[in-house]
């Protein structure tokens, strides 16, 4: 009895229990080519508000986070002295314009008499260099009076673009000097608005051929905002390559009609290069890094993985583009790759619509 139960036959080892994954299917798809960065918005254009005259800052008519519009009166100055100004220069010019009336008149006259030769040429001369002088001095008062005019235009202030003011700077009752620091006011314009973004020069040549053909189409989103992107155009690449860090500047266009993008808001902006067609997409998640590069866990038919080199790149929508390593209908792995190895067997645990179980 104790011989044969030594003897028995040995039981044969239970086979390797098949891992749980998650798996989607390699599928064609138009895929839009596109180039991520992160990028700032900047205003369309600013402008700092100052005064071109010394006075006291009489009227302020506006508040502070307004939107204005071009030609909209923002400041008024004491205007009292450039008024008195404008009529000391007025008064100057009719007192030189009688003078010089008188002296042309006076002109006319000796020449009459020089004709006649009851004077001599000497005396007619002295009086046209007199007329002549005069003539320049009222030309002068013109001038001046013009200047004093401007000046006056100036104690008021108007808004030189449509655009949002900013924190009031200078307040009524204060002193202010010509063209001094700080600036009354700031104004931007938000109407349409820019995003700035930089790309790797790798892109530099595709830009400028595809911008020869037609606007390129950027997109801009806040990183908390869950809403649909805010839709612009390509409408600057910058004139040289930052050598330090090998970029080439861009600005996007936007319209703003929501004013959903405002200035120093950092975005994630996205440039749009072209669609590639019939392109092989998986998600994301199925690309893996390893030392000899990239590479996705493909599922046979057997239900066992293995391990497949892939030429990628940035697709859109959470899709990966693979150039190289898979042909459409084939399953690769996008959950739970950490635990396989090569002929690792498997099972699927959730799949795309499209893809099918195979036990």
């Amino acid at each position: 009895m104790c011989l044969s139960a030594c003897t028995g036959t040995k039981a044969a080892a239970p086979p390797a229990a098949a891992m749980p994954v998650n798996a989607a299917l390699a599928e064609p798809m138009d895929v839009p080519v596109q180039v991520r960065a992160i990028g700032s918005v900047e205003a369309y254009s600013t402008v700092s508000v100052k005064t071109q005259v010394t006075g006291e800052l009489t009227g302020v008519y506006f508040k502070e986070g307004d939107d204005v519009k071009k030609g909209q009166l923002l400041f008024t100055l004491d205007k009292r002295p450039f008024e008195a100004d404008v009529k000391k220069q007025e008064s100057n010019l009719a007192h030189d314009q009688a003078q010089a009336a008188n002296a042309r008149a006076q002109q006319k006259r000796y020449e009459a008499l020089v004709k006649a030769g009851v004077v001599s040429s000497e005396s007619y001369d002295q009086f046209a260099t007199a007329a002549s002088a005069l003539d320049a001095a009222v030309e002068s008062d013109r001038a001046a009076l013009e200047n004093a005019r401007v000046q006056l235009l100036y104690c008021s202030i108007y808004s030189p673009i449509n655009g949002r003011t900013g924190n009031l700077i200078v307040h009524r009752g204060n002193m202010i000097k010509a063209n001094d620091n700080p600036p009354l006011v700031n104004i931007n314009q938000v109407q349409p608005i820019y995003v700035t973004f930089t790309v790797p020069e790798q892109y530099l040549a595709e830009i400028k051929n595809l911008s020869a053909k037609g606007k390129l189409r950027v997109e801009a989103q806040a990183p908390n905002d869950s809403s649909r992107p805010t839709s612009g155009v390509l409408s600057f690449f910058d004139n040289s390559v930052d050598q330090t860090t090998g970029t080439i500047k861009l600005k996007g266009e936007f319209v703003n009609a929501d004013r959903r993008l405002w200035p120093g808001q950092f975005v994630d902006a996205v440039l749009t290069l072209r669609t590639r067609s019939g392109a092989i997409v998986v998600p994301s998640q199925a690309i893996q890094n390893g030392q000899q590069g990239q590479y996705v866990f493909v599922i046979k038919k057997d239900l066992t993985v293995e391990s497949r080199p892939v030429s990628v790149e940035q697709g859109a929508s959470g899709k990966m583009i693979v150039n190289k390593g898979l042909v459409a209908g084939e399953q690769v792995v996008t959950d739970g790759q950490l635990r396989l190895v090569p002929g690792a067997r498997v099972s699927i645990m959730q799949e795309g619509a499209s893809a099918v179980n195979g036990g």
